[in-house]
């Protein structure tokens, strides 16, 4: 019974599911029924759900078949009275085709008389609308026509304010045109055009001031070198005639030498190769060698264009590239001084022509961009001189050099440029300076030593006895009472020595002046380089004359005779200095001369070869005795050695009677605590 019950109950509940979804299916668009009948495969009432489908379907069958029945008869009537209507229709046709054959004919002429008016009418209104229509196009194609001759004639500044002009004011008034259309779509193309065209005219511009900068910049270099010797005539002319008097005789020759070999001269420093000009005749500036109007124009052109920043990336681009090439030394730069002046020449060029555009343009260049290029050029320069100017081993090139690198600070200085750290640079290339003249006068120490012949000095008339002392000052009443000829106590290396000590005072002058330094500054450079001369230069040549092998004790007498008259005439050198650089020796910080000491250095050393030498000699001799053992007649006859030996000693002590009296008596104990009393007398 239960089983029954609930098999009843399911088959309600699948019935009810069926009807359910038989309306769902009724009631519901195709395209979703998807859903629905998945659910009825997905059951197993499958075949009880189509066979309730089926007689559904047979039950809408039977509905539309009684509904078309009912309909049949009154579509057959409404065929009928169709058919009627047909007849009637024809009849109709046949009669409105005849009228309007009639109307044709009758209305053929009227036709064609409305349509030859028409005709006039409308090419009345047409020749009148073109008229108008010319009249207001003439002015477009006029400016357009301008527009192009323009273009043809490079003017293209102008050129851009007529299309301007022209694309604002004339085509919006006849913009519906074709040919306008045209002009508008190629306004954008002239634009480019103008632009690609200035710019153009720009890069040959860049192009020309990149080979030319440095004719640029030896003219603003010669302005400069002109600047700066009206400013030494101007300061020196209140000064004629008044300090040079003041001086001692004995400088008189060397003073008129450094007037005519000053670095103030343009001739003799090298810097620029000046032809002779009128004084009024003036050097033409950065703007008489450089047409800017290119510059000018594209400036303009990309300001209207509203592309004013780009130009100036680009320019500023450019010429940083072009910095950076000027400041590529050449590898051979420092061979010659052409080298470095057309390196000068290129950079003080192309700064000319950035500051002339900073101060005739708006903002194409700043301060900031000059400075940030300033930077880089000096830190490059710097590097390059430091480097290069390692390799001169030519002093007059590195005073030349100085020169150059003096005028290349000042001639940037006029315009704005800091240079400090150039003059800086140039205390360092004042060591390397002095290092080469060292060098210079080792060589010529060197010759004049190896050429000496370590004699006195002889002179036969009162001419040549002012000349060495006009050379060397040597004071002595008693040679001057002495009738001629008569000799000098020393050799003629002691006038040589110490004129090239005075010609390397001179030299390390020349490199001091133009360098804004002070007279104490300049005192003390050119006293620690004659220190440097004295204690290693010469002090180094007199020991290699000293310590030769083939020596002999004439020269070395000499050599310590010579010396003494160096060491005494230090006191000359003071005083030289002091006259040259107007700086008293009993000012604080003064550097004192080390003379004394060189020459008190090479008299000892020569006075111990002396003593080596002698010792050497007197134990050949006595390595040469030869001793009879056995012999029993003492007699009082010396033997052959020792009379040879007497006399070499007789002639010797002889040699020694030049010496001063500081000499003699250094050595005579030596050879007094050697040998027996008697043996030496």
């Amino acid at each position: 019974m239960e089983r029954g019950k609930m098999a009843e109950a399911e088959s309600l509940e699948t019935a009810a599911e069926h009807e359910r979804i038989l309306r769902e299916i009724e009631s519901t668009d195709t395209a979703c029924i998807g859903p629905t009948l998945r659910s009825v495969y997905d059951g197993e009432e499958h075949g009880r759900f189509m066979e309730k489908l089926e007689t559904r379907i047979r039950n809408h069958d039977r509905e539309i078949e009684k509904m078309c029945n009912f309909h049949y008869q009154g579509f057959v009537d409404s065929i009928t009275e169709l058919l009627k209507v047909r007849g009637e229709a024809q009849k109709l046709k046949n009669q409105v085709t005849d009228t309007n054959r009639k109307l044709q004919h009758e209305g053929k002429e009227l036709v064609i008389a409305m349509e030859e008016l028409k005709q006039c009418r409308l090419q009345q209104r047409n020749i009148s609308a073109t008229v108008d229509k010319l009249m207001l196009c003439l002015p477009v194609l006029e400016m357009y026509s301008k527009l192009r001759d323009q273009m043809k004639t490079k003017r293209h500044y102008p050129a851009l304010k007529t299309l301007e002009h022209l694309e604002h004011t004339y085509l919006p008034q006849v913009s519906h045109y074709r040919f306008c259309k045209v002009m508008v779509d190629n306004i954008p193309k002239l634009r480019e055009e103008i632009k690609d065209v200035s710019m153009s005219d720009l890069k040959d511009f860049l192009e020309s001031i990149r080979k030319h900068s440095d004719k640029i910049g030896e003219t603003a270099m010669k302005q400069a070198q002109q600047q700066r010797n009206l400013d030494n005539i101007v300061l020196q002319q209140p000064r004629i005639g008044s300090k040079r008097k003041s001086k001692k005789d004995a400088y008189i020759i060397f003073d008129t030498e450094i007037e005519s070999t000053s670095p103030k001269s343009e001739q003799d420093s090298g810097i620029l190769d000046v032809e002779d000009e009128e004084d009024d005749e003036e050097v033409p500036g950065a703007q008489d060698l450089v047409d800017f109007s290119p510059v000018y124009r594209c400036l303009h052109i990309y300001s209207v264009l509203g592309a004013r920043e780009t130009f100036e990336n680009y320019y500023r681009k450019q010429r940083r590239k072009q910095a950076r090439l000027v400041l590529q030394p050449p590898s051979n730069m420092h061979e010659t001084l052409d080298g470095y002046r057309k390196y000068f020449n290129q950079i003080v060029g192309f700064f000319v022509v950035e500051d002339h555009i900073l101060h005739t343009t708006q903002g194409l260049v700043n301060r900031a961009y000059i400075d940030e290029l300033w930077e880089m050029a000096l830190s490059k320069t710097i590097a390059a001189l430091r480097t290069h100017s390692s390799y001169c081993s030519d002093p007059n090139l590195v005073l030349d050099l100085k020169n150059l690198i003096v005028l290349f600070a000042d001639t940037l200085q006029v315009y704005g440029f800091p240079v400090n750290q150039l003059f800086d640079m140039l205390l360092e290339i004042r060591d390397q300076y002095s290092e080469t003249l060292l060098k210079k006068w080792a060589g010529i120490f060197r010759n004049i030593l190896d050429s000496d012949n370590y004699s006195p000095i002889p002179v036969t008339s009162e001419e040549m006895y002012k000349k060495v002392v006009g050379q060397f000052p040597f004071q002595d009443i008693e040679l001057e009472k002495q009738p001629f000829p008569k000799k000098f106590p020393f050799s003629e290396f002691v006038p040589k020595v110490y004129n090239q000590i005075k010609e390397f005072i001179y030299a390390c002058l020349k490199f001091s002046e133009d360098l804004h330094l002070s007279s104490t500054e300049v005192d003390d450079m050119i006293r620690k380089s004659t220190n440097l001369l004295l204690t290693r230069t010469l002090s180094n040549s007199l020991q290699n004359v000293i310590k030769r092998k083939n020596i002999g004790l004439t020269e070395l007498v000499q050599i310590i005779i010579n010396t003494t008259h160096l060491e005494k005439s230090c006191k000359y050198l003071e005083e030289f200095i002091t006259n040259i650089t107007n700086v008293l020796p009993e000012t604080v910080h003064t550097t004192k001369l080390y003379g004394t000491t060189t020459f008190k250095d090479a008299r000892h050393a020569a006075e111990e070869e002396i003593y080596t030498n002698l010792n050497q000699k007197i134990d050949q001799f006595l390595q040469l005795a030869d001793y009879d053992w056995m012999t029993g007649d003492l007699g009082n006859k010396a033997s052959d050695y020792l009379v040879d030996l007497i006399a070499f000693l007789r002639s010797t002590f002889a040699v020694f009677t030049h010496l001063p009296v500081s000499g003699s008596c250094l050595l005579c104990p030596l050879y007094i605590k050697r040998f027996p009393y008697n043996l030496v007398w």
